[in-house]
């Protein structure tokens, strides 16, 4: 059993030096007076009692996220229940699939926002309302800055999509809907009417997309109560785990359990774990390392392959799988996985969570009675499933998903018995997605079966913000003599719902004068999964005179910048590999301890 935190008193509480703070009466007034004016009473301001934030990510312009709009009802029943006063705010939106150039160019810009609320307002503790891709990481990159008692609660997948009778996960039917439209199968309105069924109901994605992937991975990290992340939206369960949620932060508060306690080494090193066995996005590591970053704990992608490449895939879930949400729900959602993990002794038991026991407390002996939707450690769907941390001449770190590697992309490009696991080929160079999508049916181009497909420009700096532009699909001729995919390697990201086994998030990008701004089409790549390398095949002397040719140039050419904060942001941001976080930013951690609380106002 774990030791418990020690018990804080009311006159510990960051809010009474806003409410109830006897040496300032003036400020105390002026404090008071304003919160008085909606209805609420001194006696709940200065009756003692914790001030819960409730951080609401949900709203019109995010529909993945707006069940949090009645959710919020249920967690402030819980804070009250419990003897806390809720205190609801919104947060910046991101909605991935609405936000233009790229919704990952809005985390940092949430996550500055949430630090300032969390920091400067009559907060004791906060419920963050998670849910979309960005959002979760956005959440608790935050808390982790500010440190004080927080914990996440996901919005919950989307019902099961469905279309002539078979399954059509979130995202993951969009890639091969594309397929099908590119090979003239379908025409433009059934291509989105298959799309549109995977969404049913109010929910982020119910694949195995980012969005899954953080809600759950927030839970192995110990930020959200067990069991949480895998309930559907619309099911009861999840207002219930609401109100729960409700309940627990205000203890939370008491106890002075806060995100520096949680977030630990071990429970990163258990994210991890615990993100192989789900075939989790390419997304995780970028996220995971900002969180890590902004908590003052080291992790780097070589921490992703040493600890994760060689946990198999026990989650049969698309887009590395067969099933959708509310199957995995059904089986037992990560607890149950957790509990294969905890029994092959992969993961940390005794790293503490949000619940004030530890993770094995909770999940331990938890197993799945649906042994096809949530395998057995010894039963896999895929033996070694993590991610593996390239390096080379093209990048000094590159992520691949091992989990997705199809039949077919493995017996084209890894089976080579006098060469396994290694391909090389010629590349056919795109600048951005516009180039893409301008000339990849340009039959000059000559791209056949043995080429590998290069996105540049499409990173934190480059594109800005680093979109999900990588997963680039064959020539239309190809996809009809069944190659379905090609290598495609990038310096921008792919959806998590994504089932092709790019080597994606390439730092340094092509923006900043990384290998890949010096490839030309026509030259060749090597990729050797044995000796995780990516190598251009040009020689020494040939590279150096082509990195001064574009030092010449003024370096790589990529598109300006349209709004302040994509100015801003390219201004001081880092590498995916690095997290994309914001290099002045890292330095501010547990503000609320660091700093006490800040000035007065008047």
């Amino acid at each position: 059993m774990a030791e418990r935190p020690h018990r804080r008193t009311p006159d510990q509480l960051r809010s009474r030096l806003w409410f109830d703070n006897p040496d300032n009466p003036g400020m105390t007034a002026l404090y008071l007076e304003r919160y008085l004016n909606f209805g609420l009473t001194g006696k709940e301001l200065q009756g003692k009692k914790p001030i819960i934030g409730i951080a609401q990510t949900g709203s019109d312009l995010s529909p993945c996220n707006r069940h949090h709009l009645e959710l919020a009802k249920r967690v402030r029943d819980g804070i009250t229940a419990a003897g806390g006063v809720a205190f609801e705010f919104p947060c910046h939106p991101i909605q991935e699939t609405g936000k233009r150039p790229t919704a990952c160019l809005d985390r940092n810009l949430a996550y500055l926002s949430l630090v300032e609320v969390l920091y400067g307002y009559p907060l004791d503790g906060v419920v963050l309302l998670t849910g979309c891709d960005k959002t979760t990481p956005a959440c608790l990159m935050a808390a982790a800055t500010v440190n004080i008692p927080a914990i996440s609660l996901n919005v919950g997948p989307m019902l099961n999509g469905w279309h002539h009778g078979e399954r059509t996960g979130s995202g993951t039917v969009i890639w091969k809907a594309r397929e099908r439209h590119a090979a003239g199968d379908i025409d433009y309105q059934q291509f989105m009417d298959i799309v549109g069924s995977s969404a049913p109901s109010v929910g982020h994605c119910n694949t195995m997309g980012t969005a899954s992937t953080m809600n759950a991975l927030a839970e192995a990290l110990g930020m959200s109560l067990p069991g949480s992340a895998a309930i559907p939206a619309p099911y009861r369960e999840r207002g219930q785990m609401a109100y729960e949620t409700g309940k627990r932060i205000v203890d939370m508060v008491w106890e002075d359990l806060k995100p520096s306690d949680i977030m630990t080494r071990e429970a990163f090193e258990n994210a991890i774990v615990a993100n192989a066995a789900i075939g989790g996005s390419t997304n995780a590591p970028i996220h995971i390392n900002a969180i890590a970053k902004h908590i003052g704990v080291p992790l780097d992608n070589d921490d992703w392959e040493r600890i994760g490449f060689e946990i198999p895939l026990l989650v049969n879930v698309q887009p590395a799988g067969e099933y959708l949400g509310e199957e995995y729900f059904r089986a037992g959602g990560l607890p149950a996985v957790l509990a294969e993990l905890i029994g092959a002794g992969k993961i940390h038991e005794r790293a503490i969570t949000c619940t004030g026991t530890t993770i094995g407390e909770n999940c331990k002996g938890k197993f799945s009675w649906d042994r096809d939707v949530i395998r057995s450690y010894d039963n896999p769907l895929k033996e070694k499933a993590g991610f593996l941390n390239l390096k080379g001449t093209l990048f000094d770190s590159a992520i691949m998903k091992t989990s997705v590697i199809s039949k077919e992309f493995q017996d084209r490009y890894l089976n080579n018995p006098e060469d396994p696991n290694a391909f090389e080929g010629p590349v056919v160079v795109f600048d951005g997605p516009e180039d893409y999508h301008h000339r990849i049916d340009d039959p000059s181009l000559g791209i056949d079966e043995h080429t590998i497909l290069i996105m540049r420009g499409a990173g934190p700096v480059g594109y800005p913000g680093a979109a999900e532009v990588v997963n680039m699909q064959p020539p239309g001729a190809l996809i009809r003599r069944g190659v379905l995919s090609l290598p495609c390697i990038g310096d921008g990201r792919q959806s998590g719902t994504s089932g092709t086994p790019s080597i994606l998030n390439a730092s340094p990008e092509a923006a900043i004068g990384g290998g890949l701004a010096l490839l030309q089409t026509g030259d060749r790549v090597r990729i050797d999964l044995n000796k995780r390398s990516a190598d251009i095949l040009v020689s020494p002397e040939e590279l150096e005179k082509r990195r001064a040719d574009l030092k010449a140039r003024g370096g790589y050419a990529y598109p300006a910048s349209q709004t302040p904060w994509q100015e801003i942001q390219r201004s001081m941001v880092d590498q995916l590999s690095e997290g994309m976080t914001l290099k002045p930013a890292v330095k501010y951690q547990k503000v609320a301890q660091t700093f006490g609380v800040p000035r007065d106002n008047h």
